[in-house]
């Protein structure tokens, strides 16, 4: 029963694929839904791919293993979500860009300078698909007794096929359907089943130690880091920000998100209740992130626990397939004419002329890229390590310069540019030395300070250059502020969910006033 509960999920994320497929018209379609997601459509999607399996079955893992004070990882990605949603969210989705290079651009305006993020975004993206695709075909290592290659293989073919068919839109009304399941299977079955097998809080209350219910259990030091990584990475990460750009209003990106982060850390709470019931009601379970497999089959009776088990598929998928698309995305966009430039050629990437020749274009990128991802999964033995090394270089390489040009005004794409430099210099050479002196392998890619140190640095660095460089020129930021504020005009030849934003309007004659001429306003872009 509950393998055909699983099966019928995965045959249901196939027909969502083809169904996207008839709403799929634009690039704008198929890489942000057209830009029209209203509050329900927009939460769910926003929910769903920022809790994956580290925050589905790991939060489970955490809280077995340190009671209450599991739930800060969890927290702390929710807390990304607030503060993004609050702070940012409406500002970006003025902007009407695709990728968080094409932001650095226009406020720095400075191309060679900022799209050397694209990079560095294109390698998170793929190597956070990769590990979403690895996580979730553990589930089908248990329920169908394949061998991990082959379970990596059918599992990573279901999210290629969906997300490639019918792009965001896709991959919008499946996190729908992953919401829900999850939803459910946490809040409606989970909890409660594990509560009861527990004897309630007074049970737990009982049997488990004092540190389970204190807020700092897991360590101070462990729930900052937490917050340094999590949330800052929520705060820029491409696969984020492109959902950001779904939101058909400013108010729907704010307070869509907003109830997505309060939906956040509600999860992470009944994620660690339901591992530390389950200490309580299953004993000892030697790894931790296998206590959320144990409660499915051994605390719930069967087909219920089917659906818990395809809620932790459902987590793994959505955040497999919001990474796939942001990679294609910023692989396209960004990467391909900014890799082409160095060996002096120009390719154009124009989303106006030919819709269904682009959106094939974006297809081809996403099963280019969705191929990649199995492959690494299935060979690289360490691809959390991988993705470790990129989530680094985002945070402590990226953060400030990104933030730095939506909150600091004197910030200049020279600041920017040293601050990338530095920040990723310092974090990927404290890692080094401090891989070099571990007492175990890995422990230096896993350590604290390469982020700490990396953004330290970065901040610096972007502070002194911005004082010290010229100030960006007038025009530049003048067509920032028109953007921010979503004052800009539409050609109107073009298809209104395509067209690209103008800055100012056109002359009497015609033509466009100087401030026009911004570089995400060209159809290169």
């Amino acid at each position: 029963m509950n393998i055909a509960i699983v099966v019928l999920y995965l045959l249901a994320m196939l027909a969502f694929g083809f169904w996207g497929r008839h709403r799929t018209r634009t690039s704008s379609d198929f890489l942000v839904a057209g830009r029209r997601l209203g509050p329900l459509l927009y939460t769910g999607t926003m929910a769903a791919v920022v809790l994956g399996g580290a925050s589905t079955v790991g939060g489970v893992g955490l809280g077995y293993t340190y009671g209450i004070s599991g739930m800060w990882l969890v927290v702390a990605i929710g807390t990304g979500v607030l503060v993004l949603s609050l702070f940012f969210a409406p500002a970006i989705q003025r902007l009407r860009i695709y990728t968080v290079s094409q932001m650095l651009e226009l406020r720095y305006g400075s191309r060679v300078a900022t799209q050397t993020s694209s990079i560095v975004m294109l390698a998170y993206t793929v190597m956070l698909c990769a590990t979403s695709t690895g996580a979730y075909a553990t589930i089908f290592v248990v329920l169908f007794g394949w061998d991990r290659w082959l379970a990596i293989a059918i599992g990573g073919v279901v999210v290629l096929i969906y997300s490639t068919v019918g792009g965001m839109w896709s991959i919008t009304l499946a996190d729908q359907v992953q919401f829900v399941i999850k939803t459910i299977g946490v809040f409606f079955l989970m909890l409660p089943f594990a509560l009861n097998a527990a004897g309630g809080f007074s049970g737990m209350s009982s049997r488990l130690e004092a540190s389970f219910f204190r807020w700092d259990g897991a360590g101070v030091q462990w729930i900052i880091t937490q917050f340094v990584v999590y949330t800052f990475g929520l705060l820029i990460g491409q696969d984020i920000w492109q959902r950001v750009f779904t939101a058909r209003t400013p108010v729907v990106a704010r307070w869509g998100g907003t109830t997505a982060g309060i939906y956040c850390v509600l999860y992470g709470v009944a994620g660690a209740l339901i591992g530390m019931a389950a200490k309580v009601a299953l004993g000892p379970i030697k790894v931790r992130d296998d206590v959320y497999a144990e409660v499915a089959q051994n605390l719930l009776p069967i087909g219920i626990g089917g659906i818990v088990l395809a809620a932790a598929v459902a987590a793994m998928m959505s955040t497999a397939s919001g990474a796939l698309i942001a990679a294609a995305t910023v692989a396209r966009t960004d990467v391909v004419p900014f890799v082409a430039s160095w060996f002096g050629k120009r390719v154009e990437v124009d989303t106006t002329v030919n819709h269904e020749h682009d959106v094939r274009g974006n297809r081809v990128w996403v099963l280019i890229l969705g191929v990649v991802a199995i492959v690494l999964a299935i060979v690289v033995t360490e691809v959390v390590a991988a993705l470790t090394i990129a989530y680094d270089i985002l945070v402590g390489g990226l953060l400030v310069a990104i933030l730095g040009g939506l909150v600091f005004r004197r910030g200049t794409g020279a600041g920017a540019a040293v601050s990338m430099v530095v920040g990723t210099v310092v974090t990927l050479g404290t890692m080094t030395v401090l891989e070099i002196n571990a007492a175990a392998p890995l422990d230096g890619v896993y350590a604290n300070e390469p982020i700490y140190y990396g953004l330290i640095a970065s901040a610096l660095s972007y502070v002194v250059v911005s004082l010290v460089s010229p100030r960006t020129p007038a025009p530049v930021l003048a067509a920032w502020d028109e953007r921010r504020a979503g004052r800009g005009f539409f050609d109107a030849a073009a298809d209104p969910r395509t067209a690209t934003l103008r800055t100012t309007a056109p002359t009497a004659s015609g033509g466009a006033t100087a401030a026009d001429d911004d570089p995400a306003d060209r159809p290169t872009r």
